[in-house]
């Protein structure tokens, strides 16, 4: 299903950017894509690298607990890929000149791209959704907008101020109204938090291979009792040449249904992975961190004392409890938070 799979929502927002100039932080006057791409490359990123372990400004995009991925790309034009390929002698034929150029596809302005990996959900920490019709995307959209311009407000007005359509966003809700104008199909989507193969609804090709066969052998006998001059079919009365055609006919009807079904079937979103929902991703990560140094530290406890300390290891880091304590978004280790705190 576009949009939606695996419990998350992908989405994809294209705005066309202003033309014109605006005043940057100097008062000069540049461009909007300009003014756009220096904002784009001052907005810090996650706490993910030396570099920006050292820089010690986390994303913005880290105060979500709702959003897994995201991307802001500049799309200035389209990319030209050659002339149409065609064969050399049919070109010859037509008297086709390779000097001339063919048309080219030109966007009518630059776009920002925004795209995210989000859980599907209306309130941070829901249980993730098997299924979601549009309708609820809608609604799951809407809400992840409003939360993250109420967490954001400042880096997305820097963003956004520099597209079309913006001027008008006011308010949360402006801005939840304003994306879903700018959104686009995703047909795409990347997930990859399975520790297990999924459970999928397999095709029952036996059965499919039945009802699509069954049919056509009719038509076929009934063909050939056409061919071998038999005037009725036995035990039935029916001539053989319309027991072909309705044959023929109902075969096609059944393909055609099966065809159906079977890219309905594909167009079905694969189930929620076991703890696929950001707050469950970023306690397992903090979990590991604190069991692999309770068992470091732990090596030849005797049993009593070792029974004693995981009990204490339980209640002070709550497994069941995934919402806290936990690990903050954006950052890779627990000891990147604490100095990120302490900075």
């Amino acid at each position: 299903m576009p949009n939606f799979d695996t419990g998350h929502l992908f989405l994809t927002f294209l705005a066309p950017v202003k033309s014109g100039t605006t005043s940057d932080m100097t008062g000069r006057q540049v461009s909007h894509l300009q003014a756009l791409r220096v904002t784009l490359g001052l907005l810090p990123t996650a706490l993910q690298s030396p570099a920006t372990i050292k820089i010690g400004e986390n994303s913005p995009f880290a105060r979500s607990l709702q959003t897994h991925l995201c991307r802001f790309v500049v799309i200035e034009d389209t990319i030209y890929n050659g002339r149409t390929p065609q064969d050399a002698l049919v070109a010859s034929l037509r008297n086709e000149d390779p000097i001339h150029p063919q048309p080219v596809d030109r966007l009518n302005s630059p776009y920002l791209l925004f795209a995210a990996d989000i859980d599907a959900v209306m309130d941070e920490g829901d249980p993730l959704p098997t299924t979601l019709d549009p309708a609820r995307q809608g609604r799951v959209r809407d809400a992840w907008a409003r939360r993250l311009w109420q967490r954001m407000e400042p880096e997305l007005r820097s963003i956004y101020e520099n597209c079309v359509g913006f001027d008008a966003v006011n308010t949360a809700d402006d801005f939840a109204r304003y994306l879903k104008r700018c959104q686009v199909e995703t047909t795409m989507p990347f997930h990859d938090y399975w520790t297990s193969p999924p459970k999928l609804s397999n095709l029952p090709v036996p059965a499919l291979a039945v009802a699509a066969l069954l049919p056509l052998g009719v038509t076929l006998l009934a063909l050939l009792a056409q061919l071998l001059g038999v005037p009725r079919i036995p035990h039935l009365g029916w001539s053989p040449g319309w027991v072909a055609l309705a044959g023929a006919g109902i075969s096609a009807a059944v393909i055609y249904a099966l065809y159906r079904y079977v890219i309905a079937n594909g167009q079905k979103p694969m189930p929620p992975a076991d703890h696929g929902d950001l707050p469950s991703v970023l306690k397992s990560l903090y979990l590991q961190q604190h069991f692999a140094d309770f068992a470091t530290d732990r090596q030849g406890a005797d049993p009593e004392t070792l029974h004693a300390d995981f009990g204490t290891f339980l209640d002070t880091h709550a497994p069941d409890d995934k919402m806290a304590p936990t690990q903050p978004p954006g950052v890779v280790s627990l000891s990147v938070a604490a100095a990120n705190r302490t900075s």
